[in-house]
């Protein structure tokens, strides 16, 4: 069967950094860290009080006053990266099929701003005390339905929860759609708000997160012997794919070609991934067979890298299986170094940080690498600055709790 192409012609961000692509990745490139304590709520008492927020957002700049004052801000970061993505892609809203047009945006929690107020109003206060919205506003699909309604989008349109994969889920499933015909536009990505007392307390204890209080600039270090867990980021990030017809139709500016992608578990343990890294192997292998690529083909990784004790260097493993001796000739990347790690949204953000990378032909560090594992030897890990390089075809991975892996694959679009 005659495969099509598909392309990315839009990209909208929420992050640590701003909402401004050129920003965002000029503070990748530069290897400025977005982490800094947590100023949104009373957190002198928590054993992590540091994450990588986002600041100075205005919901109403994407949504009705009295709408914006309500919705949790997962909402509103989903209506902002989508309406900005749209925006970059030139779409006209007046000519498109908009039966033909769905939206995909996940999340991993939903909106837990919304839950944490309404538990504490039952507790202290009355059940009657409960906004009206509370059940609307929690829930995962929100932010898509919502945008959907705004956007008057009537093709296929839900919410994937698969943790912190859930973005690359999102995106895979909506090449899908788009190529198996039931759509010819999709936004796709994810969003996550966790800037709140019942995140960092689950994280918290679950000893997930970093502790390291008294520098948190340098807390999120993939790969560093000293490593004790990942930094608590939040945003979002939504593409605009499209058929390749579609987009030449239009005369779109075209910024990289999605090639393919999979999805896969491993069936293993609840927070923890198959140490031998062999559950991620397969899913990466499934990817190259899904874009119709070699190994050899693929010189850069944007890497799922959390800075967590087990996931780093599963990861690594998994791509030594993969890749051999070709990794030498690879560059590899982790983008949660700098914003952290977004959860439901770190795909998204990630792969739009990688298709920058396109435009620019150059790759931002990691940060924070002081003391690397020895497992690192033999593999190109992008530290410190900035480099120059030429990316053909990159992989973005993602994995999460529940055993949940997903890789997405793009390339530099050729006519």
């Amino acid at each position: 069967m005659h495969k099509k192409r598909i392309v990315i012609t839009g990209m909208g961000v929420v992050s640590c950094f701003g909402m401004d692509l050129e920003e965002f990745y000029k503070n990748l490139l530069e290897g400025k860290s977005g982490v800094g304590p947590i100023t949104e709520f009373d957190i002198s008492e928590f054993p992590t009080r540091f994450g990588a927020s986002v600041k100075n957002f205005n919901p109403e700049k994407y949504l009705e006053k009295k709408q914006a004052r309500r919705v949790d801000p997962c909402i509103a970061y989903a209506m902002a990266a989508g309406k900005n993505a749209l925006e970059q892609s030139g779409i006209d809203l007046d000519s498109l099929d908009k039966t033909r047009a769905g939206i995909l945006i996940g999340s991993g929690m939903g909106g837990m701003k919304v839950f944490s107020d309404g538990v504490e109003s039952v507790v202290k206060k009355n059940y009657r005390r409960v906004s009206p919205f509370f059940v609307p506003f929690i829930l995962t699909n929100m932010p898509g339905g919502l945008l959907a309604i705004d956007l008057g989008f009537q093709g296929p349109n839900y919410s994937i929860s698969t943790a912190c994969a859930t973005s690359n889920f999102a995106i895979v499933s909506a090449a899908n759609h788009i190529q198996n015909g039931h759509a010819d536009v999709m936004i796709a990505g994810g969003v996550e708000a966790s800037m709140n007392p019942m995140c960092f307390a689950g994280f918290g204890s679950l000893k997930a997160l970093s502790r390291n209080n008294d520098n948190c600039e340098k807390a999120s270090k993939p790969w560093d012997k000293e490593r004790d867990g990942f930094v608590m980021g939040e945003g979002a990030g939504a593409i605009v794919l499209e058929s390749l017809d579609h987009a030449l139709a239009r005369g779109a500016n075209i910024l990289a070609e999605y090639k393919g992608g999979s999805m896969s578990c491993d069936a293993h343990h609840m927070t923890e991934p198959k140490a031998d890294g062999s559950g991620v192997a397969r899913c990466i292998q499934d990817a190259l067979k899904d874009a119709d690529l070699t190994p050899k083909e693929i010189n850069y990784v944007n890497a799922h890298a959390t800075s967590t004790p087990v996931g780093d260097l599963c990861e690594i493993r998994a791509l030594k299986s993969v890749f051999g001796d070709h990794l030498k000739d690879m560059k590899v990347a982790s983008t949660k170094s700098i914003i952290g790690h977004a959860l439901g949204a770190a795909g998204a953000l990630e792969l739009i940080g990688t298709i920058m990378a396109f435009a620019k032909d150059k790759i931002h560090p990691t940060i924070n690498v002081v003391n690397p594992e020895e497992e690192l030897e033999g593999i190109d890990i992008v530290r410190d600055k900035a480099q120059d390089f030429v990316i053909e075809n990159a992989i973005s991975n993602s994995f999460g709790f529940g055993g949940h892996n997903s890789v997405v694959i793009v390339s530099k679009y050729k006519p």
